[in-house]
């Protein structure tokens, strides 16, 4: 275990529940960020929700693919709509 909760400010528990919340956050990117695997996630979610929030959030997330990088369908894991505009260096490009 690269980071306890312990070693985790108040700010990073928050940023990493509302990223565990998240339907298209995968459990990977909590890893790179924040040095927690899955099995660590759960134990957080499990340790800062409340006992009816941690069953909700436990059964919404068992089994979504989109959870786990390695089961998604999604190539990028981001949405970008094809009518959105392209932004290079804060300018938008012109057509």
């Amino acid at each position: 275990m690269k980071n306890s909760g312990n070693e985790l400010s108040p700010a990073d528990i928050d940023r990493i529940i509302e990223m565990a919340w998240e339907d298209r956050t995968p459990f990977d990117a909590i890893e790179a960020q924040f040095g927690l695997a899955e099995p660590e996630v759960i134990a957080l979610m499990r340790r800062e929700l409340k006992p009816t929030s941690w069953r909700l959030w436990r059964a919404r997330v068992q089994g979504r693919a989109a959870k786990h990088r390695a089961l998604s369908a999604v190539d990028d894991h981001r949405f970008k709509s094809s009518r959105q505009r392209n932004i290079t260096l804060n300018k938008v490009t012109k057509r």
